[in-house]
């Protein structure tokens, strides 16, 4: 039925009750054809015989072989025999232009009954050429854009591998052994930490918490590292560390709200004597014959406004065999249980005296699987802890 032939100059009379329809139909702005039972078309308006650069009548009488390339029969075939089994179809397929051309449209087809009790099928043929450059444009620019993505997920990475490398490791000096552990909330965070040998004479430990987080923070974090190594490498004390870092930041970077917080470390005759100075950062535990105290800042926060600089104190300890410090940043201790609850300082003070007697390995593990199980959802800040023993 569908390969029926018809010549190009077959006479097609336009059935009366069709004839009374086509004002109308030479009016919509779609492309129309009716084709009669041997898909012959006997009306196409002149939307459609413009948008195939076709004369007028030049279309009359001819079927879908006579149209269309053969290798794209088979596809009309199914979606006529389609149309027929559901009374309706619509596809998206193209018109042959005259020339050649193939006018990407949408085919919207429907059987009908004439009042002469045979099927025509009615077809709406819409110009899709303008969506279809949008499309084009669209799947170009999301080309792109997918191309920035990948660069920036690796620029990211890249950026995550610097991050990494400004964490604290674990280490082992004179009678000291150090664990450590850094997890960022992003791909990239704020946080940053100094294990600084000076030959069997100093070791210096500086854990450093940069307000915000992503690229921003982590750029801060960097610049300051290097500008804490310069300081350690002029052998500046934990005080005059701070004063450096928080001048350095005032004066050099001068962002408007932008601050930090750092606790500095001088561990010193093979790790029995600390010196320690803090501004603004969540207070160290020190773990005497088992007992935890907690080792305050003694200036606020940094880097912000000048009246604020650090107060120049340093507490000095004498430290013995077994004991611990645990330095960490507000990542750990701000984190929220199913009750809105948060950790707090006393909750991580509470973790370390009940792991107290543990290994220092297995006592960092029951730490962050402590703050895990309190933890409902995901880390909303970059979490530092580095632990510290004397043996």
């Amino acid at each position: 039925m569908l390969m029926n032939e018809a010549s190009p100059n077959a006479t097609i009379e336009t059935p009366d009750w069709l004839r009374a329809m086509e004002t109308i139909l030479e009016e919509l702005n779609e492309g129309v054809v009716v084709l009669d039972d041997q898909l012959r078309v006997i009306f196409a308006n002149e939307a459609l015989t413009r948008m195939g650069h076709f004369e007028r009548g030049e279309i009359q009488g001819l079927t879908p072989d006579a149209i269309f390339p053969s290798e794209d029969l088979p596809y009309i075939k199914r979606q006529h025999e389609s149309g027929h089994r559901y009374g309706r179809n619509r596809s998206e397929f193209y018109l042959p232009r005259k020339d050649g051309a193939k006018i990407p449209a949408i085919f919207s087809g429907r059987v009908i009954q004439g009042p002469d009790k045979q099927d025509y099928v009615l077809l709406t043929v819409a110009d899709i050429r303008v969506q279809k450059r949008i499309e084009e444009q669209l799947l170009e620019s999301n080309s792109l854009l997918q191309k920035r993505q990948d660069e920036m997920e690796a620029e990211l990475a890249l950026a995550a591998r610097v991050q990494q490398s400004l964490a604290p490791r674990n280490l082992a000096w004179q009678n000291l052994v150090i664990e450590a552990y850094f997890s960022p909330a992003h791909t990239i965070g704020g946080d940053f930490g100094v294990l600084y040998p000076q030959g069997d004479e100093f070791l210096n430990l500086v854990v450093c918490d940069v307000s915000g987080h992503g690229v921003g923070s982590a750029l801060m974090a960097n610049r300051m590292y290097s500008e804490a190594l310069h300081a350690l490498e002029g052998r500046k004390g934990p005080a005059n560390l701070l004063r450096q870092l928080h001048d350095f930041v005032l004066n050099r970077i001068g962002i408007d709200g932008f601050y930090f917080t750092m606790a500095a470390a001088r561990f010193s005759r093979q790790g029995h004597h600390l010196s320690f100075a803090a501004g603004g950062h969540p207070p160290a535990i020190l773990v005497l014959n088992g007992v935890p105290r907690l080792l305050d800042s003694q200036s606020g926060i940094l880097g912000s406004v000048s009246e604020i600089a650090p107060s120049g104190c340093v507490n000095e300890i004498e430290l013995a065999k077994g004991d611990r410090l645990v330095f960490y940043t507000d990542g750990l201790i701000e984190v929220f249980n199913d009750f809105d609850e948060m950790l707090g300082v006393e909750g991580l003070q509470q973790l370390v005296l009940e792991s107290a007697h543990r290994p220092v390995q297995e006592l960092k593990q029951a730490i962050l699987e402590g703050v895990a199980t309190w933890r409902h959802g995901p880390l909303s800040d970059d979490a530092s802890l580095v632990i510290v023993e004397v043996q």
